[in-house]
């Protein structure tokens, strides 16, 4: 008997085109990550990740097939309990910047829906963890890009989503800042939190991620865990498995 595999994403022939647009951006694509994986999303400039982590996080809607989050079809009427089961932290930074981190989880707990108790229990232990907790009280604003990364970090993962969508967690950052972030990962994925990540940072991604998918031109062009595709493809990193598939030519 066939074992099943609990499923965090699944992509069913998926359409979307930008309205307007007359070029398509994806057309029949599937994709299935496994819950509690570290899944990395690869791809040129233009390729399509952002639009695909669009998609996948509700920013955008689909215009054919099915998108689903452990289940649940994205675009439905359960939007609200959806949007609880995931966290996104985005590459440009998604705070209020004269506030400060205290009032930033707050704020965002509550629009999580979390409650008063709770959000004061994850602000502390998310503080202290990233830490914060000296400048707790300080403004974001004058604060340096690594630990606006971090204050970026605790406020997409507030809620103890299930699936936490990464683009360029690390981005600018000094290495110390760059190892605690991934650090911080690896733990939330041992208990359990499925990790969809997208970087540039390719040496980084190769020591995160488990399974791979290189995306081009809107369709998924590799998918597999990473051991296999570098030996399938008689690659030794990640890098080189890229520009193996991908080309070497500029994109814009």
């Amino acid at each position: 008997m066939a074992v099943t595999i609990p499923l965090a994403i699944d992509i069913e022939n998926m359409g979307f085109q930008y309205p307007g647009n007359t070029e398509v951006s994806f057309t029949n694509l599937s994709l299935k990550v496994a819950k509690g994986s570290r899944f990395g999303l690869f791809g040129p400039n233009g390729a399509g990740k952002t639009t695909l982590i669009s998609l996948m996080t509700g920013l955008l809607t689909a215009n054919e097939g099915h998108i689903k989050l452990l289940g649940h079809e994205m675009g439905r009427k359960n939007v609200n309990s959806i949007n609880k089961l995931f966290g996104f932290v985005p590459q440009d930074f998604s705070f209020y910047q004269e506030m400060s981190p205290v009032e930033n989880l707050d704020f965002f707990g509550a629009w999580a829906g979390l409650d008063k108790k709770t959000i004061k229990h994850r602000t502390d232990e998310l503080l202290n963890i990233l830490g914060l907790e000296s400048v707790r009280n300080k403004q974001v604003l004058k604060f340096s890009g690594g630990m606006k990364r971090r204050v970026n970090l605790a406020i997409g993962v507030i809620h103890n989503p299930e699936i936490i969508f990464l683009d360029e967690p690390t981005v600018g950052v000094d290495v110390q800042t760059g190892h605690a972030i991934i650090t911080y990962l690896r733990e939330l994925n041992k208990n359990g939190t499925t990790l969809i990540y997208t970087s540039h940072q390719l040496s980084e991604a190769e020591d995160l991620c488990q399974q791979v998918a290189l995306i081009d031109a809107g369709k998924i062009i590799a998918q597999d865990s990473l051991d296999t595709l570098l030996k399938d493809h008689c690659q030794e990193t990640l890098e080189h498995l890229f520009l193996n598939l991908t080309g070497k030519d500029y994109r814009n």
